[in-house]
């Protein structure tokens, strides 16, 4: 079976694409138009990049698929030429032979996914639910079983997926542990935060939504203690300040990018079991936030 098609089918059992927003492009971006029996080798990523792409070129075995978590390419595109980024790095995959998957926001809503990765982070987690559970068909009759491939020790999965989680911790903890918390599981040794005009010490409740949350999240504010995600607002801040809920911020892909390691071990368990030749899932180090706090 084509690396490519075993990609496809090993997403449909974890994090299958009917979760994603209405409004995403996700799935295979690009379908190489031919394939190396060679290329055994899936590359992990948050963004694709020149420095991503040519990290792949050079990995042995050859890359056949990249797991590109955005989607590089997003809207229409009316022509495709070297003079336009993105467009040069789909080409130059196309000619090398590699394809392009993207999961995005179904990684997200998933049972497991990333906002449950991030849930993972807080201590003695007494309740996690999507913000707003999904709708989609597959989300109620659930021919896949999250719980076979994800394991975040102490974390109770929300029975249903969806977009953003709420968690409720069994009793307040303070604020500062909780920020040490963060820095040491997302490997960040700066964060940005916002305070509510009135002081909020002791956090009981987190509403938690990777990359962009403003969306999911304000509408939270005042009933969260803690909002956590990836990039807000100037506006919405102010608007969380005066509802008086604490943002934490880890800027837009720092808060997707560690999850890539438990990515590559369930998706390197499900490759294992199809009964396919070995895949080699590597995550990239080339990948990096473009936003550097100094």
């Amino acid at each position: 079976m084509a690396l490519l098609r075993r990609v496809i089918r090993a997403f449909e059992q974890f994090a299958p694409l009917s979760l994603a927003e209405s409004w995403d492009n996700v799935g295979v971006l690009l379908e190489a138009p031919f394939s190396n029996a060679d290329a055994t080798s899936v590359l992990l990523t948050i963004d694709l990049t020149t420095p991503v792409l040519e990290e792949a070129l050079a990995i042995r075995p050859p890359v056949g698929v990249i797991v590109s978590y955005h989607p590089v390419l997003f809207r229409a595109e009316k022509r495709f030429t070297m003079a336009d980024p993105k467009q040069r790095i789909a080409l130059k995959c196309a000619a090398a032979g590699i394809s392009i998957f993207s999961p995005h926001t179904a990684l997200d809503s998933t049972i497991g996914g990333i906002n449950d990765h991030l849930a993972s982070i807080f201590p003695n987690v007494k309740v996690v639910a999507p913000i707003t559970p999904s709708t989609s068909p597959l989300a109620s009759s659930a021919p896949f079983n999250c719980r076979n491939h994800y394991s975040f020790d102490g974390l109770p999965l929300p029975s249903t997926p969806g977009s953003g989680r709420i968690v409720t911790l069994d009793q307040p903890h303070g604020f500062s542990d909780l920020l040490a918390r963060i820095k040491a599981t997302l490997g960040l040794p700066r964060i940005r935060i916002s305070r509510p005009f009135n002081p909020v010490e002791e956090i009981r409740t987190i509403a938690i939504c990777a990359g962009s949350g403003s969306s999911v999240l304000v509408p939270l504010a005042g009933k969260a203690d803690l909002l956590f995600t990836g990039e807000m607002s100037h506006h919405d801040l102010l608007a969380c300040q005066e509802k008086g809920s604490i943002a934490v911020m880890c800027e837009h892909s720092g808060s997707e990018r560690r999850y890539l390691m438990c990515l590559k071990d369930v998706l390197g368990e499900v490759l294992k079991s199809d009964g396919g030749d070995v895949a080699n899932v590597v995550v990239s180090e080339k990948d990096k936030d473009p936003v550097e706090i100094v």
